[in-house]
């Protein structure tokens, strides 16, 4: 979505302070630990919900979804960023160069939208839960795979535009993976437009139906019966108050990370085509770069937040660490016992 507009930034004339080698270094330094970590946190978080059966529920699916949509970023976009600190040109020609040109900037975009819109449909599930208890589930188990489904395609159709402005471009340094937005669309249409349009649909009214999905969640929760007041409901209607309370606070910081990450950015990129000068001043470009790198590191940022406001993911993975010692003793180590 904001993404691949970095496309159109990263022509934009370096400031005096910039420092390549000390770029390179923090850049790749933190690249790579973001790399580890998305890679690992958000395949913990498929494997656990795939091995733990009381956890099949539709928000943790929606998680899921977002693990696997984050799994893009070092799969495909992490390895690109760390490879152009060192190399001018871009790497593979042919086909296969033409094909990854287009790929590696289609993947990073549908990530950002696959995880917006599974932020909404966890937001539309705990309003159901919350607010009808004892209606239907807005988003079953049988139907969450349909509406996972329609994420992708969304967010395909959404930036199918990708495939095609970006191209193999020979240049005096070599091969570069350019955006060609005039040359396939002309010279009338604004790229500024199209981003300005994207930002605001994909992004802003998301966040904004969010925020008011769980302003009613909120409000309801608080008119309900809370642990420890005095009350006559009943016991197992307060576990159940306790426990949307605490699924409820973990889709909450869910989204505060999200929009932590990448409102930063969006401003930026709102900045950069409407307000700034296209060449950077010191403070401009250090800003611009640390927005981007946040937005980059809210693929290793979910994680986090699922075990630390989760008591079943953390469980999950001190399971999972046991049935890899298990499976994986170390040398002194005689018939470790699995968890329970």
């Amino acid at each position: 979505m904001l993404e691949n507009a970095n496309s159109s930034m990263n022509g934009t004339q370096q400031p005096s302070c910039y420092n390549p080698a000390a770029e390179k270094i923090g850049k790749t330094f933190a690249y790579c630990l973001i790399f580890l970590v998305s890679l690992a946190g958000n395949t913990f978080i498929v494997i656990i919900v795939y091995k733990t059966k009381p956890m099949r529920k539709s928000i943790n699916f929606l998680i899921v979804n977002m693990a696997m949509s984050d799994l893009l970023y070092p799969i495909f976009v992490i390895p690109r960023i760390v490879t152009e600190l060192y190399v001018d040109s871009w790497l593979i020609g042919g086909v296969v160069g033409q094909a990854l040109c287009k790929l590696v900037h289609f993947f990073q975009d549908i990530s950002a939208v696959v995880s917006i819109e599974s932020l909404v449909l966890i937001a539309f599930d705990r309003l159901g839960a919350v607010v009808f208890p004892l209606r239907s589930p807005f988003i079953t188990s049988k139907l969450c795979p349909f509406f996972i489904l329609a994420t992708w395609i969304v967010a395909m159709a959404i930036h199918s535009p990708d495939v095609v402005v970006f191209k193999l471009a020979e240049f005096p340094r070599g091969l570069a993976c350019a955006l060609k937005w005039h040359e396939v669309f002309g010279e009338s249409s604004a790229i500024e437009n199209y981003y300005l349009a994207l930002t605001v649909i994909m992004f802003y009214i998301p966040l904004t139906l969010i925020a008011t999905l769980y302003v009613v969640i909120y409000f309801k929760l608080k008119a309900q019966t809370i642990p420890g007041e005095h009350s006559v409901a009943s016991a197992a209607e307060q576990q159940r108050v306790k426990r949307e309370q605490n699924v409820l606070n973990m889709a909450i910081a869910t989204v505060l990370g999200f929009v932590v990450c990448w409102v930063p950015f969006s401003i930026i990129i709102i900045l950069y085509y409407f307000a700034w000068p296209k060449s950077f001043v010191c403070g401009m470009y250090y800003i611009s770069a640390i927005a981007k790198f946040m937005s980059r590191a809210n693929c290793a940022l979910n994680p986090f937040i699922c075990f630390i406001f989760s008591a079943n993911y953390r469980r999950g993975l001190r399971s999972l660490f046991s049935f890899l010692s298990a499976v994986h003793p170390a040398p002194n180590q005689v018939n470790p016992q699995l968890e329970t």
